[in-house]
């Protein structure tokens, strides 16, 4: 029976495993049920799919699709190891009350689960191991040509990035008039007469693959479902609400199931015209509802920020560049939420005539250590002219600018940070204070250029099983944001309390620094 059931297919590059009873998947990896069906009519508005995964009390029903040529697929990414069984439930009797069972194994050593929030403000893979937050934006890179895709690919390989936003529809906008190399929906692109009522499932299927081929260099995709960069060219961006409901119900069912995906409801959502705010929690709603993972899931905005309170929002997503050129702004959305702040578009490094795409490399790697103090996430773009017309932030290719490899020496600053996440220390009289007190303190300097530091630290928190603030010993190193250089200070810091605030040793011992801006100071507690 599991022999007919279950089919071995490789679909969007990515191996989906499953041939007999005896098969396995990894956990957080994707078991597939493929199946024949009906293909009269139209399949993908006459024929309703899913099924049901069950272990012990556990289950977990997630929502098929059609595929094309008469073949239904559910994808079901399990989150617990074991034996799984399944049922599928459909009105076709061909896809319906079909049973299997199999097993799910420990994970490979670079699969570490979808990304969930942790500790509040922060992120974390599924199985514990930390994520830090280092994004980039390139609209749409996977609706270019086969060998910029390619290339860009290869450029993301060794970028600092672990996140990367792009949308699903196509955009058109300055730098990007060109045709994407697929559409949607079944129709006449030269008129843009649209069959809202048949996907194009080649158009899914390769972005799933990008979405595969993102998993595999250990890239979060933030998957952007809506935007207003159409302006009724083909009018992606003025769909009826079924039409929008049933897109979402499938690109959900489809791409759910890759523990790498992230959803952003749409980019600029206040600048779609033909939408109205209810229309986004409608949106968000169907996710939340459709998602059996429950993906991380946000909205970016443009003038207007959306309600990041809503419970279904597990993080904000904002685009404010204003917020970061301070840490004690950056913070304040932190204060408001409660929740991870993801500052996903600070303007972009480059050199465009629009305001929005200006930024030096300088710039912009100030504002990302002004966020990171400040316990929050910035992301990256890239803007610089081209004859080609190829600019990073939309159709991607390779990276031009200063900024990245300054941001894989932040990387590896966060990699050696508490797991835990940063945190602003003492927000109201220091802002350029981050760490997690008592044991770690970064603080950033930004456009100053003092030639010393005073060693002066707020009082550590004290409570049950906290030590005792004076004599806590500290080592420090001088950290170049620009230079990419890490100096280490002689000897040991020791805390004496003066003045309501902790200084290291009483003589007053300053740290030395180059006269440059763009510094930081790198503190850890010395265990004794």
């Amino acid at each position: 029976m599991m022999r007919k059931i279950i089919l071995a297919w490789c679909v969007a590059g990515f191996s989906v495993l499953a041939a007999s009873a005896a098969g396995t998947v990894e956990q957080w990896g994707i078991f597939e049920v493929a199946l024949p069906g009906p293909t009269n009519g139209n399949p993908f508005l006459d024929v309703k799919f899913a099924a049901q995964f069950k272990q012990g009390d556990v289950t977990v029903t997630a929502d098929g699709f059609y595929d094309g040529d008469g073949m239904y697929r559910v994808r079901f990414m399990p989150e617990k190891t074991g034996e799984w069984r399944y049922e599928t439930v459909s009105g076709a009797r061909a896809l319906n009350g079909k049973r299997g069972a199999f097993t799910v194994v420990k994970p490979a050593a670079d699969n570490h689960g979808p990304v969930r929030v942790a500790n509040t403000y922060h992120f974390a893979y599924a199985d514990g191991a930390p994520y830090k937050e280092l994004g980039t934006t390139c609209y749409v890179w996977q609706l270019q040509a086969e060998a910029l895709q390619e290339q860009t690919l290869r450029t993301l390989a060794t970028a600092p990035f672990n996140k990367i936003r792009f949308c699903v529809f196509p955009k058109r906008y300055t730098w990007n008039t060109n045709e994407p190399i697929l559409y949607p929906f079944a129709g006449n692109p030269a008129t843009t007469n649209w069959d809202f009522t048949q996907f194009n499932v080649k158009y899914f299927q390769h972005l799933e693959q990008r979405v595969a081929d993102l998993q595999k260099l250990g890239i979060e995709a933030d998957v952007i479902l809506f935007h207003p960069y159409d302006e009724g060219h083909w009018g992606f961006d003025r769909m009826p609400a079924a039409v929008d409901d049933r897109y979402l119900h499938y690109v959900i069912a489809r791409l759910a199931a890759y523990r790498n995906v992230w959803w952003s409801l749409a980019n600029e959502w206040d600048f779609m015209k033909e939408k109205k705010e209810a229309d986004f929690v409608r949106f968000g709603e169907i996710v939340s509802h459709d998602d059996p993972y429950h993906h991380l899931l946000s909205i970016h905005n443009g003038s207007k920020i959306f309600n990041h309170t809503l419970p279904w929002i597990t993080h904000a997503s904002i685009q404010n560049g204003a917020a970061v050129e301070e840490p004690g702004r950056a913070e304040l959305y932190r204060d408001a939420y409660r929740k991870p702040v993801v500052y996903d578009e600070v303007k972009y490094e480059g050199n465009i005539a629009s305001r929005w795409g200006q930024l030096s490399a300088e710039e912009l790697v100030f504002r990302f250590w002004n966020g990171t103090v400040a316990g929050t996430y910035v992301g990256h773009g890239e803007t610089y002219k081209s004859d080609d017309q190829i600019l990073w932030w939309s159709k991607g290719g390779v990276l031009k600018g200063q900024s990245p490899a300054r941001l894989a020496f932040l990387k590896k600053v966060l990699d050696d940070a508490p797991a835990e996440g940063i945190e602003p220390v003492d927000k109201w009289q220091n802002p350029e204070y981050g760490g997690k007190a008592p044991d770690y303190y970064l603080v950033y300097l930004g456009k100053a250029s003092p030639t010393n530091w005073e060693f002066k630290l707020p009082k550590p928190p004290q409570g049950k099983g906290q030590p005792p603030a004076d004599g806590m010993k500290f080592t420090v190193e001088v950290l170049d944001t620009w230079n990419m250089t890490v100096t280490p200070v002689s000897g040991v810091f020791t805390l004496q309390k003066k003045d309501g605030y902790f200084y290291g040793d009483k003589d007053g011992r300053v740290v030395e620094l180059p006269g440059r801006p763009y510094m930081a100071v790198r503190i850890k507690r010395v265990r004794e």
